[in-house]
């Protein structure tokens, strides 16, 4: 964390200069822009609700099961402090009823409030500002067609400096580059479209690559992995061992569009939110378009690699209803908690009871040694509604103390991943407060 303090310090002092010089940015993109009072038709609505599907606005701006939609107050935990979503419904004074078209381009591609305050990269901006002006205003005219919520913001907890907004003008001249989409003429057109889709709409890169001491995104690193809010999101580049290089494009395109792929894995936690309220409305051919996009990412290992065993040899030698395998050293605890808990579900030998769903055998989840995920899941539960039905696990956090998760996060490593597990009831700890 100094070192975090150190760096940031650095950049807000030396990047006084390199701000002024470099952080003039051009909102152009070649586009009209919009007409005062110019009616909005259905398709300009149509339009921008499937943008605002497909750049995920509610997950952020709707607190999970209780939140109105769209009036905010999420929190982010952040290694500097608590930052908490705004309200973005109409509302002209608690959310953004009173802003212009101008006002809310230049947030969504420039990162600066209509008061002329600056937005925190949790709000991905650095990613949004490749959208096209049109694309923009679609979605504000769609946000703008729904109920206003009178809601006040959240205030944020940070700390000194980073409670100093002005402060991300040097943040931006270090980090950010303000730039609209241009398609490669290389490519082909579903390549740019699905490059659109990753990087503008679903901003892909804001969880999936790695971020450095300031908190910016490692692009060298694009699409590596990374972990956030104690999730981990995974490596999606080529690499056929650490990544998705290996998965048939029939794998990829199930796992967007319905959170699971036989053999790979479920969705849960953000990747499940993502899943739950934007990539599974995506159309086919939009879909196709991110596989397409997903295959021409250079094979990249990533910080702490997984290596998946799809044939764990403990769960092999399990049948559906009885272990078999396992280690003298891992038949503690945590084996009696699965058996009490968990394999009435997921099975000894991991091929799921009732759902595909709950299958375990070759994700990543149980191959991943500090078992991050894992131990999120047994905390939290995980849920997703998809077409109409529910997808979920129930929590066990209340159930178990933190030497319990970190002894049944450590059995399903060892049994279904052949891994020596290395969760730690402190690990367990910090993830409760998630």
């Amino acid at each position: 964390m100094k070192r975090f303090l150190i760096i940031v310090v650095l950049v807000l002092v030396l990047g006084g200069v390199a701000y002024f010089a470099l952080n003039r940015t051009d909102s152009s993109d070649g586009t009209a822009p919009a007409i005062a009072g110019a009616p909005v038709t259905s398709d300009v609505l149509a339009r921008g609700e499937y943008l605002t599907k497909a750049a995920d606005c509610i997950a952020c701006h709707t607190v999970p099961g209780s939140g109105k939609p769209f009036a905010g107050g999420v929190a982010f935990r952040l290694p500097f402090g608590t930052i908490y979503s705004s309200n973005i419904t109409a509302d002209a004074e608690s959310g953004i009823g009173s802003w212009s078209d101008d006002d809310f381009v230049r947030a969504v591609r420039e990162g600066v409030r209509k008061d002329g305050k600056r937005l925190y990269p949790a709000f991905p901006y650095t990613s949004y500002t490749q959208l096209s002006r049109s694309d923009v205003l679609a979605i504000k005219a769609y946000l703008f067609n729904l109920p206003k919520i009178s809601q006040p913001d959240k205030p944020n907890d940070f700390g000194f400096p980073f409670n100093q907004r002005w402060a991300m003008g040097f943040w931006n001249a270090a980090f950010f580059k303000s730039r609209r989409f241009v398609a490669d003429a290389s490519k082909s057109p579903q390549w740019n479209s699905g490059a659109y889709l990753a990087g503008a709409l679903g901003h892909c890169a804001e969880c999936h690559t790695p971020r450095n001491a300031g908190f910016g995104l490692e692009h060298g690193n694009e699409l590596a992995g990374e972990v956030l809010q104690g999730w981990r999101a995974y490596n999606i580049t080529a690499d056929p061992v650490h990544g998705i290089g290996a998965w048939s494009d029939g794998e990829i395109a199930s796992y967007l569009s319905t959170g699971h792929a036989d053999g790979r894995g479920s969705a849960s936690g953000p990747m499940g939110e993502a899943v739950e309220n934007s990539l599974q409305f995506l159309k086919p051919e939009d879909t196709a378009a991110l596989v397409t996009y997903l295959r021409s990412i250079p094979a990249r290992e990533g910080k702490d690699p997984i290596a998946i065993d799809a044939k764990a040899a403990p769960a092999l030698a399990s049948s559906d209803t009885a272990p078999g395998g396992d280690s003298a050293d891992v038949k503690s605890a945590g084996l009696k908690l699965f058996e009490s808990a968990c394999a009435s579900c997921h099975q000894w030998n991991g091929q799921g009871q009732q759902t595909p769903y709950a299958s375990l055998l070759g994700t990543r989840g149980v191959n991943d040694i500090n078992g991050g995920n894992a131990t999120q899941v047994i905390l939290h539960g995980s849920r997703m509604r998809l077409d109409g039905h529910d997808v979920s696990m129930p929590e066990f956090g209340r159930a178990y103390s933190d030497t319990e998760v970190a002894a049944l996060a450590n059995y399903v490593i060892a049994h279904f991943g052949n891994k020596k597990g290395a969760v730690t009831p402190y690990a367990v700890a910090q993830g409760r407060q998630r």
